[in-house]
């Protein structure tokens, strides 16, 4: 056997192993994760973990992470139009969106932002990951027109960690698709920014309902 077809052999017997072990680590469909996040059924997201136990009424203030962002990798391979610059301008549009729509629920929700972690600081990180722009609007594309039904898609992980001890308390989940807003339209940078603002603002909502509900905190009227 060749040097070559021994390697295949390797990464053949290794890489299907690695990538089970990075879905275990992510929780994604495990019922109890390697952290012992255990599946809760009945939310309004896809997916959601919690820690059997854990105490969120201690936290009176979060300290909410940068948000990374990454594009599907075969999305970004059909857009070869689109430079370096140009996702990495996407990337970082979207995870300034994303403090400034969280920072705004979450203080109006009562929970005040920390800077640093502390014994009563609740730790939110989160990721977007599988982004996916249906039409995306560059400088270069300036006089072209794309006509699609929805503007693109992405998926949220979001973590609830206790600050000092960096353990996690609980996991979420969620793939969101821009609406569809019955039948084909223009797609551009405006409505890719109006769609992406929606499903954040729809994100922070849920997040907050999460927190007062897991603090006790008594519904709005209606």
């Amino acid at each position: 056997m060749t040097a070559r077809a021994r390697l295949r052999n390797i990464l053949c017997a290794v890489i299907p192993a690695t990538l089970c072990a990075a879905c275990a680590q992510t929780g994604d469909q495990a019922d109890v994760t390697l952290e012992g996040l255990e599946h809760v059924a009945g939310t309004n997201v896809d997916r959601v973990w919690i820690k059997p136990g854990a105490d969120f009424s201690q936290y009176t203030a979060v300290q909410l992470l940068d948000c990374t962002v990454a594009f599907t990798r075969s999305w970004k391979m059909n857009h070869p139009e689109l430079r370096s610059r140009d996702l990495k301008e996407i990337e970082n549009w979207l995870s300034d969106e994303f403090r400034t729509i969280f920072t705004a629920a979450l203080e109006s929700g009562g929970y005040p932002m920390a800077s640093e972690p502390d014994d009563h600081v609740l730790g939110i990180r989160p990721s977007i990951v599988d982004l996916r722009i249906s039409a995306p609007d560059t400088n270069k594309s300036a006089r072209s027109r794309s006509y699609t039904t929805v503007a693109g898609s992405m998926t949220l992980v979001l973590e609830l960690y206790d600050s000092v001890s960096n353990e996690i308390l609980a996991r979420a989940l969620d793939r969101r698709q821009s609406r569809n807003v019955g039948g084909i339209r223009w797609t551009n940078r405006v409505t890719n920014v109006a769609a992406a603002r929606e499903i954040l603002n729809r994100w922070a909502s849920l997040l907050v309902a999460k927190l007062d509900q897991v603090e006790g905190k008594p519904e709005p009227a209606s």
